[in-house]
């Protein structure tokens, strides 16, 4: 937009009341970090500008899907279903705190950050060719907190409502003031175009491509195996600083497999491109190939450290045989993740310690300053020692037969009114301890079979049920499992999203906080989190939070690969210098010639 146009648009706004005089506008924005690319680079260091576009590149995705629509908790959609939007803003694989416009050429709000302005470039334009335009996006935010699966109506609850000033020009209005978390939320958004949506039903499974912006469209599809997306020729935002360089394959391939060994096999004959394994045993054992040697086929370790939530076996805590802690802390103790790590995962893993790990958010040592002002006020309700000792998962002696950790798994589970009388756990009405492992990955058997055997030599009746992803998610989301492998996503800088994981609220709900938790302790660190204006007033909230929940032992902590392994065949080039927090393959690299 010509800058005599947006004076225009910002005298206009403020003379109808819209605007007030002390504003802030940006085309790039921030709750914390220091912005790297504010001076808008031609192109981004991670992306080459020269990159030839052509070629394909075909992957692997483990499960199935079943819809193009992921607005909606209906049915399973493709991972790679973000190739097909833009949004108003969007941040760089470079940084994990930092917006910059796409959509939106610039945001506008006050100082008391109670709405925000984002200013739609006259160029955006959807694949069939007409304008992205202000009623879309008003359109995206009354879905998205009417109709939105539960985890995108957490991420948009402090947004109140929203307006179309002008045909290019959105208004969004937050619930809370002085905090730039809303302002974030928003610039995340992505148009649903009114002209596509007003005659079909967005809480419907749809397999029919949508009218998208994004960089690529759906060519193909074939339901529950493959898709495949085409590169937008035409894309209008080809030549953003953001974008620049970026997207270069014609098409990019997803084939879906439901067994992993089917799906080693398809890279090995070449029919998949790329792996990012995730088998310990396998990259370490099963890479002994001739392509490797003869160099057609590359293996290489990549450190990516971006935040991540927690992997691990969370109770059900709706279920009666949970709400003991004694009991939940004995089955935390008979998981013995040392000898797991020497038979299993090769000593390439790393155990899991906290629910929110990586810049800075984890809980460390003993609770201190503000942290500990935060959790006083609860002391009566909080585990025993707490306040006063650093947190520590057990350990055994790696052998597999560590009788120190089962002693104490007897002496708690004997606290909580469980006695063994042949050969089972039971409780005082005569039950036996019973568990099932819900899981929709197959190698998720071999990580727990040990863990089994310790719980059935104590009688406990345990077994592992591995079902087809899509039964797995709809358990989950009606929380009918035992127990459930699953991993909690971690947004930074958190905010709102804490409730639909963790409130007791959305405990209630039918896809809301898988565990079940209701702690009013939990509630009250949540609110701190939401209200924090400050970095190290969040970063005090998260790790009282992080350690509330980590005492509480609502769930069993499992591992994360340091390195994310990749094997790909040599087909491909990519830029010397790789983004810091992503492998970059479908974004940054290009066919070879």
């Amino acid at each position: 937009m010509k800058k005599s146009i947006l004076i225009v648009a910002a005298v206009a706004l403020m003379a109808a009341g819209k605007l007030s005089a002390e504003t802030t506008r940006s085309w790039a924005i921030s709750e914390f970090a220091t912005l790297l690319y504010a001076d808008a680079p031609a192109a981004l260091p991670y992306a080459n500008a020269d990159a030839p576009k052509g070629g394909r590149i075909v992957l692997s995705e483990f499960g199935t899907f079943d819809t193009l629509n992921y607005h909606v908790a209906k049915g399973d959609w493709p991972s790679s279903i973000g190739l097909l939007y833009d949004s108003l803003m969007e941040g760089t694989a470079d940084e994990i705190d930092a917006y910059y416009g796409v959509i939106a050429e610039s945001v506008e709000y006050p100082e008391d950050k109670s709405w925000a302005v984002f200013y739609i470039r006259p160029e955006a334009k959807y694949h069939d060719g007409s304008d992205i335009v202000a009623a879309d996006f008003v359109n995206s935010l009354k879905a998205y907190k009417e109709k939105g699966r539960p985890w995108i109506k957490s991420l948009f609850e402090e947004l109140s409502h929203s307006e179309a000033v002008d045909e290019k020009t959105f208004k969004v209005y937050f619930h809370t003031t002085d905090s730039m978390k809303p302002v974030l939320r928003a610039a995340g958004m992505s148009p649903l175009p009114v002209s596509y949506w007003k005659d079909k039903d967005i809480t419907a499974a749809s397999l029919e491509p949508p009218l998208t912006s994004g960089p690529y469209k759906v060519k193909k599809v074939d339901a529950g195996r493959t898709i495949i997306y085409e590169r937008v020729k035409d894309y209008w935002a080809r030549d953003l600083p953001l974008k620049a360089g970026l997207y270069n394959f014609d098409e990019i391939q997803y084939d879906y497999y439901r067994d992993e060994t089917v799906m080693f096999e398809a890279f090995k004959s070449g029919d998949v491109d790329l792996r990012a394994e995730s088998s310990a045993k396998r990259w370490v054992t099963e890479y002994d190939l001739e392509a490797v040697d003869q160099k057609r086929m590359l293996l290489e370790e990549f450190e990516i450290p971006k935040p991540r939530g927690l992997y691990g076996l969370y109770f059900n805590m709706a279920l009666p045989k949970f709400q003991s802690d004694e009991t939940r802390e004995a089955l935390v103790r008979l998981f013995d993740f040392e000898t797991l790590q020497r038979t299993v995962l090769y000593g390439k893993y790393r155990r899991l310690r906290n629910y929110f790990n990586g810049a800075g958010y984890e809980s460390n040592g003993i609770p201190e300053g503000r942290e500990l002002a935060l959790l006083e006020p609860f002391a009566e309700q909080l585990p025993k020692g707490i306040l006063d000792t650093e947190f520590a998962l057990p350990k055994t002696d790696g052998s597999g037969r560590d009788r120190v950790q089962r002693r104490k798994a007897l002496e708690l589970l004997k606290e909580a009114g469980w006695t063994q009388q042949g050969g089972k756990m039971l409780n005082a009405a005569g039950e036996q301890l019973s568990l099932e492992i819900l899981t929709g990955w197959p190698e998720v058997e071999k990580f727990v079979s040990q863990y089994l055997n310790s719980l059935q030599r104590l009688g406990i009746d345990a077994t592992l049920r591995v079902v087809e992803t899509s039964q797995w998610r709809a358990r989950v989301r009606d929380k009918d499992f035992d127990m459930v492998s699953v991993g909690k996503p971690f947004v930074v800088p958190p905010g709102s999203e804490m409730r639909s994981q963790y409130g007791s609220e959305s405990a209630k709900e039918r896809a809301g906080n898988t565990s079940s938790i209701v702690n009013p302790v939990i509630d009250s660190l949540i609110d701190e989190v939401v209200a924090s204006q400050t970095e190290d007033d969040l970063k005090a909230a998260v790790h009282a939070l992080d350690r509330v929940l980590l005492w509480n032992n609502y769930a069993i902590p499992l591992y994360y690969r340091p390195k994310s392994w990749v094997a790909w065949w040599d087909r491909f080039e990519r830029p010397e210098r790789a983004p810091r927090y992503e492998l970059g393959a479908t974004s940054t690299w290009w066919a070879k010639p």
